[in-house]
């Protein structure tokens, strides 16, 4: 006969034991779910396989031996295939001479160093900005060392572009010169003829005067 002491020892040890081997139990039946569904799925999508494989023998044998011709696509317009052959009055001739294979040669054109711009952003006391320039829209670094006189957010200025370790800076910055204000043209004003304040147009729209029955 076991005695009271040993007996609720040993019951104590069986409660330990399922307490700390309860979570090991648990990941341990949480594993086993998560391997019997991917075993589930990677059935199930191997049977959707064999099925859609056997669909397009079906297919292959119902249709029958396919002619050169039906094997053959077209592109459209779009890039898309088609089987409609392309319309050959739509035929654009192309010379070898015109294509250009590789880098097309530089222009010897020379081009202005100086570009226009619009400070984007300029803080005086971290001394940097950046300018927007006008003609290819690019945002391009600017330091306070290479500002010229003092500039401001939204000013219009010309500038150099170099090319620094981090990227473009634009160097020698300044003011760009103010446009001169194009003249106003006034109308003509027409002048009376020599009759006096009458005028062409006044005469032309003027009535015939009614002639008098001759005796």
């Amino acid at each position: 006969m076991v005695e009271p002491k040993r007996k609720r020892s040993i019951w104590w040890i069986v409660i330990a034991y399922n307490f700390f081997n309860q979570p090991y139990n648990m990941a341990k039946s949480q594993e086993t779910f998560s391997k019997k569904e991917k075993e589930k799925k990677r059935r199930k999508k191997k049977q959707d396989k064999k099925e859609r494989r056997e669909q397009r023998k079906m297919e292959k044998a119902e249709r029958g031996k396919l002619s050169f011709e039906d094997q053959i696509r077209y592109v459209d317009d779009f890039g898309n295939f088609s089987t409609t052959p392309p319309d050959p009055t739509k035929r654009i001739k192309v010379k070898a001479e015109d294509i250009m294979l590789g880098v097309p040669p530089r222009d010897n054109t020379p081009i202005d160093p100086i570009r226009t711009g619009v400070v984007k952003f300029f803080n005086n006391e971290k001394g940097y900005g950046f300018i927007n320039d006008i003609e290819t829209k690019e945002s391009v670094f600017v330091h306070i060392n290479n500002v010229a006189e003092p500039i401001a957010e939204g000013n219009r200025v010309i500038f150099e572009v170099e090319m620094g370790p981090k990227g473009a800076n634009a160097v020698n910055v300044m003011m760009a010169p103010k446009e001169k204000p194009k003249p106003k043209v006034e109308p003509k004003k027409e002048e009376p003829t020599a009759e006096g304040d009458k005028t062409p147009d006044a005469e032309a729209n003027k009535e015939p005067e009614a002639k008098e029955p001759e005796a």
